[in-house]
């Protein structure tokens, strides 16, 4: 049995080495594939020999189209047990099974935090004006004693409460799902959602997309946080309108913005994100760290080895 596989969305080049992927010569062959995503002609050019393709969280886009477009495919492998870029109803349709992997949950909110205290204390501007000889460029601001406001208090927006927690900070929560009760489980604040954004200081979010949460923080919610107020984005970039935010960064309306996510990623190259001056943004990076990835690999090799064996694990559909 010779199983084509394709482990693609790997942009970095990284995804070889990560783990050892020749525990799968007996069952068949892997290719890394290292491009972008792409009109569904141009993926289904790529990709049309392989049975099992092996895909990182959200990159590519697999619709009902392109899925039709792949009729070799059999099974369909993810990082994480959730993957909004997967139409998962026409995968269904179509016979092709989907396997997910667990998750290195420590990755997102340590990235989180780094983007506050980088925005906080200045520290992009500071460390580029050293290395061309300059010292220090202005005050740094603090976050001991302020206001950090949770959007989205699930598991990832737990642990950054508990950051902000014992960086001496008031921490507040809001998300249609919270209750003051399990807000208070946490040492966390219930308040309304013009609450959130009116009292924060560092406003993080930290909701699941969806067509409810696409667009929340919208003009009027921007609008109702402080002018020297931080917004900081490292769940999904559509949550936020950009293009509402962008007015409000190019106003001055809020003092900055920590965004590791976007609407379109990769971020186009004259976006103004990559040239505001009051933005620090990377290049979603949340969930790109050493033990995350030996994960997610590691159990994607499980879950072709159970496919192949006829006893498919984490299943998805």
């Amino acid at each position: 049995m010779t199983v084509q596989i394709a482990v693609i969305d790997d942009w970095q080049d990284v995804a070889r080495d990560v783990v050892d992927w020749s525990v799968l010569d007996s069952l068949g062959e892997v290719t890394f594939e290292h491009d972008y995503p792409a009109d569904n002609a141009t993926i289904a050019a790529r990709l049309h020999r392989y049975e099992v393709i092996c895909v990182m969280r959200e990159r590519t886009r697999f619709d009902a189209d392109l899925l039709k477009r792949l009729p070799r495919l059999k099974l369909l492998v993810t990082g994480g047990m959730r993957n909004a870029a997967l139409d998962m109803p026409a995968a269904a349709a179509l016979g092709i099974k989907v396997c997910g992997t667990d998750s290195y949950k420590h990755a997102a909110p340590e990235l989180t935090w780094a983007l506050i205290m980088a925005a906080t204390r200045n520290l992009l501007n500071e460390a580029n004006a050293l290395r061309a000889g300059g010292w220090q460029q202005g005050l740094g601001g603090d976050l001991h004693g302020k206001t950090l406001g949770i959007l989205g208090l699930g598991s990832i927006g737990q642990r950054v409460a508990q950051f902000g927690q014992v960086f001496g900070m008031r921490v507040i929560a809001w998300s249609e799902n919270l209750s003051a009760e399990r807000a208070e489980q946490t040492g966390v604040t219930y308040v309304s959602k013009q609450q959130l954004f009116e009292q924060a200081d560092v406003l993080s979010v930290h909701l699941v997309l969806s067509e409810r949460s696409r667009g929340l923080v919208d003009s009027q919610a921007l609008a109702w946080m402080k002018p020297t107020a931080l917004l900081v984005n490292t769940a999904r970039g559509p949550i936020v309108d950009e293009a509402a935010l962008i007015k409000a960064l190019q106003k001055q309306q809020i003092a900055g913005a920590a965004l590791d996510v976007f609407e379109h990623e990769p971020l186009p190259a004259l976006h103004p994100f990559r040239t505001l001056d009051n933005v620090l943004a990377t290049p979603h990076v949340g969930y790109v760290s050493r033990q995350n990835y030996e994960q997610f690999f590691r159990q994607m090799i499980e879950d072709i080895q159970a496919w192949a064996g006829g006893e498919p694990v984490r299943l998805l559909n």
